[in-house]
């Protein structure tokens, strides 16, 4: 499940919609990104949805991207937006942002 070492690191914002507050999404995405060595932070939006930045290689934010789709047992996602730039280097591991 690990990307390709030589591949360069990629900034990535993705908006996940749907029944994704209240199940556990959070800590689910946190423990993903982690697994994948991955960058950044998770947090849940005024208006339902649950953001992530990440930072990483880019096979291995699609990779978490395929994972978003399905998502913790109890939600139910409807829509995923990525938006894709440059990598910052400002995270030094996955946090759940409050």
């Amino acid at each position: 499940m690990n990307p390709p070492a030589d591949e360069l690191s990629v900034w990535a914002r993705v908006l996940v919609h749907g029944r994704v507050q209240g199940v556990g999404f959070r800590a689910f995405a946190a423990r993903v990104a982690s697994d994948l060595r991955l960058f950044g932070g998770v947090r849940n939006l005024s208006d339902g949805r649950v953001e992530l930045e990440v930072e990483g290689q880019k096979a291995g934010i699609e990779m978490l991207e395929r994972q978003l789709r399905i998502g913790p047992a109890a939600a139910r996602v409807m829509k995923i937006e990525t938006e894709w730039g440059a990598a910052t280097g400002r995270y030094s591991g996955f946090e759940i942002w409050y």
